[in-house]
């Protein structure tokens, strides 16, 4: 790696499908000190996406074909389907590359654990994109509890719901194991990331999961309840049948409770094709991921947001790209990266008992907390 202060960290990228093109890609690009450098894609397509986007950026047609371009790189970054996380990873680790996985990390918490123990024994950074953590009304709602307004938190209820009922088809749907489809490790992964954050271990889940749309082989309706070792109790929802939705976040604390509705504008914005500190946006628009007035959560106590009650909170910038910023900073300096595997090794615990759980119909106890 080269540490020279001023000069640029070179990116390898793994995967140029949503993932890669949507969240990876324009986020390493708009990083000072990182610099898209080789992207694998088989699809000729999709190649010349690369290079119309990125002209700096070397398309290439093979994992191999990054990895024989180890010598030249800084950091490699899976942004493919889920099944390649753990080989990849493993891959360009023992080429000595750092490596950066969009989650889940792994498909279990013993293959996190064992990319873990690689990643140290190299001495390399290993870090799961759970960029979530950045999220708009995440941020308000956690300088919410650190100042205090809430009070004692409770109870912590987070929906990611959208109104899907069509199946698209491909891996995520897919019901091999290995393919780690479905919601609860592809939702689930942010929410129960974002209550591990908040609140800390957990003692026990419970879970409820369905495949509800037709033809579906993967679950596409779950709730999973989560019992943490402080004592606050989490609902988390993540469903693709939810024809009405509702609030993002209710959180509930002793002396006000927290109600938003409405996602962060961040992946929309990526979407959509506009770029961290491009100055595309206008108006409020014009901050990356601002939210309008209308989108911000309200404050209160025994008043029903419904009807004006509690009192507007303007929501915090979303910040994606701190992400990658973060592990610039890791990088050049050794510190821990924003997100560590054992963080990411947590999440998979929590989700595997959910798992478990909503196949044998019973609370799952994970002894000390996880």
């Amino acid at each position: 790696m080269d540490g020279t202060p001023g000069t640029p960290l070179r990116v390898g990228l793994f995967g140029y499908g949503l993932a890669g093109s949507v969240f990876h890609a324009p986020l390493v690009s708009a990083t000072d000190g990182l610099v898209l450098d080789t992207v694998v894609t088989a699809s000729p397509e999709r190649q010349e996406q690369v290079r119309a986007a990125y002209p700096d950026a070397t398309p290439v047609a093979a994992a191999d074909d990054l990895l024989a371009r180890a010598d030249r790189l800084d950091l490699a970054v899976v942004a493919s389907p889920n099944r390649t996380h753990v080989p990849l990873a493993t891959a360009a680790l023992e080429a000595g590359l750092p490596v950066v996985v969009d989650k889940p990390l792994a498909a279990t918490a013993a293959e996190a654990d064992e990319l873990a123990a690689l990643a140290d024994a190299r001495g390399l950074l290993l870090s799961a994109f759970h960029n979530r953590r950045w999220d708009s009304d995440f941020r308000t709602l956690r300088a919410l509890i650190a100042d205090g307004a809430l009070g004692d938190v409770h109870r912590f209820e987070s929906r990611f719901e959208r109104w899907r009922p069509v199946l698209r088809g491909g891996w995520r749907d897919s019901a091999d194991p290995a393919d780690v489809g479905g919601l609860l490790y592809d939702l689930g992964s942010h929410l129960v990331d974002q209550a591990l954050t908040l609140f800390g271990p957990v003692t026990s889940v419970y879970a409820e999961s369905d495949a509800r749309r037709a033809g579906s082989e993967v679950d596409d309706d779950n709730f999973v309840a989560l019992v943490h070792a402080g004592g606050v109790r989490t609902h988390l929802w993540m469903t693709a049948m939810a024809p009405q939705l509702g609030p993002r976040f209710r959180v509930l604390g002793s002396r006000a409770g927290y109600v938003k509705y409405g996602l962060d504008p961040q992946e929309a914005a990526l979407r959509a094709g506009r770029r961290p500190g491009d100055g595309s946006g206008t108006g409020a628009d014009a901050l990356w991921g601002a939210e309008p007035e209308v989108a911000w959560g309200r404050l209160g106590a025994g008043e029903s947001p419904l009807t004006g009650g509690g009192e507007p909170v303007p929501s915090l910038p979303g910040d994606y790209p701190a992400y990658y910023a973060g592990i610039a900073e890791a990088l050049r300096t050794g510190t821990p990266p924003p997100v560590t595997a054992a963080e990411a090794a947590a999440t998979l615990r929590v989700l595997e008992a959910a798992r478990r759980s909503a196949a044998e119909g019973r609370v799952v106890r994970l002894g000390d907390g996880a």
